[in-house]
């Protein structure tokens, strides 16, 4: 899942790290992903964006089920302190997508005798 961000005025001084929070299965509770979305990366500030596989959000901490709304909060952080936390996006719901088919064959149907 793609996480991105609009960079919030950094009151003139720059933004040192962002603070990436993924609501859990309780509803209530964001928690930060650091593989992932480790928002002092300084790819991930520079791009402000990072990617979460599924299989993440789907085990703990997060225990997200298919066809949960994934919300997230976005924290910006620098020399004078924190922003205010984000409302919580909600742009994406954890789908199940099917695999591709395999070993595809062509076999003849039965008829009714007709």
């Amino acid at each position: 899942m793609l996480i991105n961000w609009v960079a919030p005025y950094d009151g003139g001084s720059k933004i040192s790290r962002y603070d990436i929070l993924i609501r859990a299965v309780d509803g209530t509770t964001f928690l930060p992903e650091l593989t992932h979305c480790d928002g002092s990366n300084a790819v991930i500030m520079s791009a402000t964006e990072c990617t979460i596989p599924t299989s993440v959000l789907r085990s703990i901490p997060f225990n997200l089920k298919w066809g949960d709304s994934i919300q997230v909060q976005i924290v910006a952080n620098n020399i004078k302190g924190n922003s205010l936390t984000s409302v919580a996006g909600n742009g994406a719901i954890i789908l199940r997508v099917p695999d591709a088919p395999i070993n595809l064959q062509n076999v003849e149907g039965v008829t009714d005798g007709e």
